[in-house]
């Protein structure tokens, strides 16, 4: 166990439901990822018009990384984000364009999310945060792998925070678990505690 760094708070948007610390944030009936993501980002009071021109992966990081970066002052912090599939919802939009022979026209504004990296660039330039990022690929949800990177990176690195977590989404299913790991929190920065707060909805 690093008993050096702490969990400061997490966040988890699934089953059309946002929760902050394991408290209810945002709740809505609507099943469909697309409404309910609309509906998620008017009730969060966002203003930010490029969001509506991002894939769905980067629309529901932007919201889990927006409600743990909303009332943050430092800017070092570094960003390591996993989940099991890349970017691969959008990756199947681009190649289905490329194979439309009867329509051929691959479009840019699909092409440009086919990079797990651009949801990360996103919220780098929202949170104007000039810091390392990494996205990693798992099988699910790797508690372990995330906590010792993490505290690798703040030992290591300049960075003051990370935010960490795993957010996917694919064929409609999504999952976001983001939490920011600090000197100094509320939480054990654990694998055993992740896996605890991770199954928190």
């Amino acid at each position: 166990m690093d008993s050096s760094f702490q969990i400061e708070r997490f966040c988890h948007i699934r089953n059309h439901r946002i929760s902050v610390n394991g408290e209810m944030l945002f709740e809505t009936p609507e099943t469909d990822f697309a409404a309910f993501i609309k509906a998620s980002y008017k009730s969060l009071g966002l203003s930010y018009s490029k969001f509506f021109k991002m894939d769905n992966l980067s629309k529901l990081a932007f919201i889990a990384a927006d409600i743990m970066l909303k009332n943050e002052t430092e800017k070092k912090i570094a960003l390591v984000f996993s989940n099991k599939g890349s970017s691969l919802d959008t990756d199947r939009k681009h190649q289905e364009s490329i194979e439309n022979t009867a329509d051929f026209y691959p479009s840019p504004a699909v092409f440009v999310y086919t990079l797990p990296n651009i949801c990360l660039g996103e919220i780098s330039i929202k949170h104007e945060l000039h810091s390392e990022n990494a996205f990693f690929i798992f099988e699910s949800f790797n508690p372990s792998e995330l906590q010792a990177y993490c505290s690798s990176l703040l030992r290591t690195s300049n960075s003051e925070k990370v935010l960490c977590g795993w957010v996917d989404f694919d064929k409609g299913k999504y999952d976001a678990f983001l939490y920011v790991v600090a000197k100094n929190g509320i939480f054990a920065h654990t694998s055993e505690e992740l896996t605890r707060l991770y199954q928190t909805i």
